[in-house]
């Protein structure tokens, strides 16, 4: 585990007193000129490509919102987004997931460092019986994986979400080898996280069981009416990539994490969970300033998020009391340009 970075301490803001939780309607607040002004460069900065959504929270009120682009489609033309949209997260899902494993944690179902319990690795013998659920959830499994999104040739990912792997996403994962040790070595697998997911359905059960396990202990209980999740054709949340709801939606998610778990009165993850979830476990030597957590990523001054591929983004500041959620389509090369602009709504949040 890398040393904590100066600044990277896990915290939380608590709702302001006066301002109702927007499980039913976010509270407006008022932009300053520099956070319209990166409202508009979103839309507008060519180096971010297309921007859907943003959605800039302070102080437990919506300040600035943008809504832009269409979503394109093979069978109908492409459909204008709006703030009704349910937009796709990609691998934020992955930071959805990990709420659903601390629901689960916190009420005993689940115990993080016992084995994963994964049928295919029953066998006396197989050294993956071993791997444990917070060597999942810290994409520290060892388990060979490549995670590549363009080349069907090397990717896992594709041929899992979208090959032979699409009917039973945790089956396809389950049947890589060992590459490292477990707990020793860091790879982001989507693979990963959809074990994650099975071992989620073996305790509240697959399919439509899943989906109101998420209904009503989290989607629900946030205001997410919205929201909406993909299983395979076995009943497994693809929990991975595929979470649907609008960009409010996300917004009240993150805030949760902002809140330390609390949701008006209720006590939805336990504060130790969200505080593991801005513990850096690993450092993505490819990213400055980048470390990895429990399916959230981090920096070294204390924001961290969840993230997902083509630029889904949705930041929490701690200290600015901010969330930041981007939903767009930006390709991988002009990432950098991404984050820079994330970066900046941030610090321009006094």
């Amino acid at each position: 585990m890398p040393e904590t970075p100066a600044g990277a301490r896990p915290s939380t803001a608590p709702q302001p007193d006066g301002v109702a939780w927007p499980t039913d309607a976010w509270p407006e607040g008022e932009a300053t000129d520099a956070v319209d002004a990166l409202v508009d460069r979103a839309f507008r900065d060519p180096e971010l490509a297309e921007s859907y959504a943003v959605v800039v929270v302070q102080h437990g009120r919506v300040v600035a919102e943008r809504y832009g682009g269409a979503l394109p489609s093979f069978t109908h033309a492409p459909t204008p987004v709006t703030a009704s949209t349910p937009l796709l997260s990609w691998s934020m899902a992955k930071s959805v997931l990990h709420a659903a494993v601390g629901i689960l944690v916190g009420q005993g179902r689940l115990d993080l460092d016992a084995p994963a319990r994964i049928a295919a690795w029953s066998e006396p013998g197989d050294p993956r019986r071993a791997i444990t659920i917070r060597q999942l959830l810290q994409m520290r499994d060892g388990l060979a994986w490549t995670e590549d999104y363009v080349d069907d040739s090397i990717s896992d990912t594709i041929e899992m979400l979208f090959g032979s792997g699409k009917g039973d996403v945790a089956a396809f994962a389950a049947a890589r080898e060992l590459a490292h040790e477990p707990g020793t070595t860091f790879n982001y697998s989507s693979g990963t996280s959809n074990l994650i997911a099975a071992v989620v359905g073996d305790v509240v059960g697959r399919g439509d069981d899943t989906q109101r396990f998420l209904a009503d202990s989290l989607f629900g209980p946030l205001g997410m009416r919205d929201a909406r999740v993909t299983c395979d054709d076995v009943g497994t949340f693809i929990g991975s990539s595929y979470v649907y709801c609008s960009a409010r939606s996300f917004a009240k998610f993150a805030t949760l994490y902002l809140r330390g778990g609390e949701w008006d009165g209720a006590t939805l993850l336990d504060a130790a969970w969200v505080a593991d979830a801005q513990v850096p476990v690993s450092e993505d030597t490819t990213v400055a300033n980048t470390y990895y957590s429990h399916h959230w990523w981090l920096d070294a001054r204390g924001t961290f998020w969840a993230s997902g591929y083509e630029g889904q983004r949705a930041v929490v500041c701690p200290a600015r009391d901010c969330v930041v959620v981007r939903l767009g389509h930006t390709p991988a090369a002009r990432y950098p340009a991404l984050r820079s602009w994330c970066d900046s709504m941030v610090a321009a949040l006094d």
